[in-house]
């Protein structure tokens, strides 16, 4: 913290994101003034009502970015793009975007910066991930992924910055891409789902990035909840919210041709869900990340230790959601 019970000045990148939201709101709600980074206005700002400052900045353009880091204490950057696309798609925003708000930064003076990594820097091996796993990854986007990482790790330790880079897992909640689907009556998966992987409940991954900034973390870390769960386990909870959905489990070896035969198609979706052969393999990897990594350095308690508390949690939350909206359509 700067000075007593002052509150920190932090600036959030991606604040329109499906994880940006929920740290924007922490923040707002927690007593802080954050100023919000976003690229362009829209209609369904869900962030503008919040207590907070707003800047508008664009990581491909470097010289928008120094009002947006001015006067800031720290910097919890998840503004990039967040799809299973080659290197050179990828490249732009993830590492030159983070590079340049990283060299404003350090020009601002500012002392922090967390960063939103993935897991999927690793290879999808059976073993547990733990603080001593080498990264070794085999999709782009975990290429690109390690590669920001280590640049942005040299340029802070360059600079005298605490740098923090959280490997986040499966992130859900209110705006995940499979409860979405769900939600509509349909979703079409990519494997069988018998294979292991970390998720984490977006509440929990907000606060341990605010966490990070406020303690003056440094270190990079694979981040998950207390109980890795295969991802037939997570449907099968999620299903039960949904019983009217059909899910449709495509054998991974079809799942691949079938995106792949896709591929000269997909410049007609700028940002594409789960039809991209990386997304398959994805999908497919065995992830479970050390349930204690970070919650002890951190000394943090997960408000959802599992997806059995937090995936209840989200449903009841959307029908909440649902149930205020139909309220506010009805005539007066």
């Amino acid at each position: 913290m700067s000075g007593g019970n002052q509150k920190l000045k932090l600036l959030v990148t991606g604040a329109s994101g499906f994880i940006g939201k929920e740290v924007s709101h922490q923040l707002s709600f927690g007593g802080y003034r954050p100023r919000l980074m976003f690229r362009e206005a829209g209609d369904d700002c869900e962030i503008c009502n919040l207590e907070a400052d707003f800047v508008m900045a664009d990581l491909r353009k470097p010289e928008s970015l120094k009002q947006a880091v001015e006067g800031v204490d720290g910097i919890i950057h998840l503004g990039a793009r967040a799809t299973f696309e080659s290197y050179k798609i990828l490249k732009p925003s993830i590492l030159d975007g983070s590079v340049a708000l990283m060299e404003a930064a350090i020009e601002a003076g500012v002392r922090k910066f967390v960063y939103s990594s993935s897991v999927l820097v690793y290879d999808g091996s059976a073993h547990y991930v733990n603080a001593d796993t080498p990264a070794n990854p085999v999709l782009d986007y975990g290429r690109v992924k390690v590669d920001t990482e280590k640049r942005l790790s040299e340029m802070a330790a360059s600079a005298g910055m605490f740098f923090a880079a959280l490997r986040l897992p499966h992130v859900y909640g209110i705006g995940d891409l499979y409860l979405r689907q769900l939600q509509a009556g349909r979703l079409i998966l990519p494997g069988l789902g018998k294979n292991i992987y970390t998720h984490l409940h977006v509440a929990d991954a907000a606060a341990a990035m605010i966490a990070c900034a406020e303690q003056s973390f440094s270190g990079i870390l694979p981040f998950g909840d207390k109980s890795p769960a295969t991802w037939a386990q997570y449907l099968e909870i999620a299903q039960q919210y949904y019983p009217s959905a059909r899910v449709f489990l495509v054998p991974r070896l079809l799942a691949l041709l079938a995106t792949t035969l896709l591929t000269p198609f997909r410049r007609f979706r700028p940002y594409p869900g789960l039809e991209t052969p990386d997304a398959v393999r994805t999908y497919n990897f065995n992830i479970a990340v050390d349930p204690n990594l970070l919650w002890n350095e951190l000394g943090l308690t997960p408000f959802y230790p599992t997806i059995y508390e937090g995936i209840p949690a989200v449903a009841a939350q959307i029908k909440a959601l649902h149930s205020n909206q139909y309220h506010n359509q009805l005539p007066i």
